[in-house]
């Protein structure tokens, strides 16, 4: 059984002169203890300007502080928040419409019940699948399940599928193909390409200067990711469908852009907060965000990620200017993954 250190656990990397609280430690500890041997999570606690940073580790069956906020994990489908936030800046900027259709962008048969938007490819209503038909993970290398996945086959599919789908707008289903395709679509507008829009739009103008989509391109460590068994495991490339779950980040930059959502004056930012779908009672969607309503009575945008050798959570609570993010080197496929979400919205719960 793993043990903790008392007199290192309590100890959080501050830059803002707050502390953690023995409530926030004991959530963490409790939640890495659940994780196997060079687990890691760093977490970033954001109350208005200010940020204190925690990262742990399990080594040797003993659970210890290391300070990794800034080493780099994969974000995973947190992503798709960023996908959309470069939507919400080309609407701003009134190079795309939320109602404008795929072919605004590309010109492509398409079959004639694909009428979906661009909003509704953000906000999981455009009735495409998960995944496209043509990306068989049963067959692909499920190490790297997407790197071999074409812009060719993607369009492919996009021309020639004729499976039964919702109408678009009708119903909220989860679609990594959706927000691949939107950040697709947005480059070909912008003569560009996902991670230079990205530095263009986001990186640069929040200081998120150790985030990319290239792993050529990192000047921080890389964080090994772990399978569901804890040993090390290769990283994923997204390919074609990048924009679904490709950054690769660390809570020193995350909290930037978390910080930045406090900004009533940012109008992009806030466009991509504002629902425009109705999941349930307790959820609706805005753009790329999910918009929850906990029994405390507060509001929060929320999203995760999961790759084969990560998980990821983030909530901001931007009426309260709170936030809590995590990263970790927990496998998606890791039965514990649920915990991961379940300490972000503890943490957040305890944040002032």
């Amino acid at each position: 059984m793993k043990k903790l250190l008392p007199a290192l656990l309590g100890i959080a990397f501050s830059v803002s002169g707050f502390g953690q609280t023995p409530k926030q430690s004991q959530l963490i500890s409790e939640t890495a203890l659940a994780f196997p041997e060079k687990t890691q999570l760093s977490v970033a606690l954001i109350v208005n300007s200010k940020v204190i940073f925690t990262g742990v580790e399990c080594h040797n069956d003993t659970l210890n502080y290391t300070d990794n906020s800034m080493k780099i994990f994969e974000i995973g489908s947190i992503s798709k928040v960023f996908t959309s936030t470069l939507l919400a800046n080309l609407v701003q900027k009134q190079k795309v419409r939320l109602n404008d259709q795929m072919n605004s962008c590309v010109d492509l048969p398409l079959n004639s019940r694909d009428t979906f938007t661009l909003q509704e490819l953000a906000n999981h209503t455009s009735g495409l699948p998960r995944l496209p038909a043509n990306l068989n993970l049963a067959t692909a290398d499920f190490r790297n399940p997407y790197k071999n996945y074409s812009k060719d086959e993607l369009l492919e599919y996009l021309s020639d599928d004729s499976a039964d789908r919702n109408s678009p707008g009708e119903k909220y289903e989860y679609s990594n193909l959706g927000a691949g395709l939107l950040a697709y679509l947005l480059a070909k507008k912008e003569g560009s390409d996902y991670e230079r829009m990205l530095k263009k739009y986001i990186f640069d103008k929040y200081g998120m200067t150790h985030s990319t989509t290239e792993k050529s391109k990192l000047n921080e460590e890389l964080v090994p990711g772990l399978d569901a068994g804890g040993k090390e495991t290769s990283n994923w490339d997204f390919s074609v469908l990048v924009g679904a779950g490709g950054i690769l980040s660390n809570v020193s930059d995350m909290s930037k852009f978390a910080q930045a959502q406090f900004d009533s004056a940012n109008t992009e930012l806030r466009l991509t907060r504002e629902s425009t779908f109705k999941v349930n009672n307790g959820m609706e969607i805005g753009l790329g965000w999910h918009i929850l309503h906990p029994e405390t009575g507060n509001t929060w945008h929320w999203h995760n990620g999961g790759t084969g050798g990560y998980t990821s959570s983030m909530a901001i609570d931007v009426e309260n200017k709170t936030a809590v993010i995590i990263l970790s080197n927990v496998s998606a496929f890791n039965p514990n993954r649920q915990k991961i979400d379940d300490l972000c919205f503890g943490l957040l719960k305890t944040l002032k």
